[in-house]
């Protein structure tokens, strides 16, 4: 008699992420990785009246990372030498951890570069982690596990 296995999903709050040439790169926060695609409508003049519709143009919302700061500088000085004109893309995955610790399912962002880096609000009266944000372009993304 066969059982059948039960497979959950994998939960948001466990993963990592690897950006090449940085060691530290822990965050606590990823968000806006997407793909869409444009609708091309086109008619033949002895067509129906409803177009066909051709995918188009695949567009990739940028990437925002979210980390509490600590005294390493490598997020700050890759976003530095873009705005130096120096720009340096990279490959950054995105990787989920399943309850056991293993990589369960992973995503790989290709030729990506910084363009916005922000840095939380200070607060006398506040008791949150200050937090430092980069916000990430790149041209594609893959889910590769």
């Amino acid at each position: 008699m066969a059982t059948n296995a039960r497979l959950d999903p994998y939960r948001n709050f466990r993963f990592r992420v690897e950006i090449e040439g940085i060691q530290v790169a822990a965050f606590s926060d990823v968000s806006g990785y997407d793909l869409s695609m444009d609708v091309i409508e086109y008619r033949d003049g002895n067509e129906a009246i409803t177009p066909r519709k051709l995918p188009g143009l695949r567009k990739h919302s940028n990437i925002t990372l979210k980390r509490g700061i600590t005294d390493s500088m490598d997020i700050y000085n890759w976003m530095k030498s873009v705005s130096e004109g120096k720009v340096e893309r990279k490959s950054v995955t995105i990787i989920s951890i399943d309850e056991d610790g293993n990589d369960s399912a992973t995503w790989q962002v290709v030729e990506a570069w910084p363009m916005k880096y922000s840095v939380s609000d200070f607060k006398g009266t506040g008791n949150e982690v200050l937090i430092e944000t980069l916000e990430i372009a790149h041209e594609g993304m893959t889910r590769t596990k």
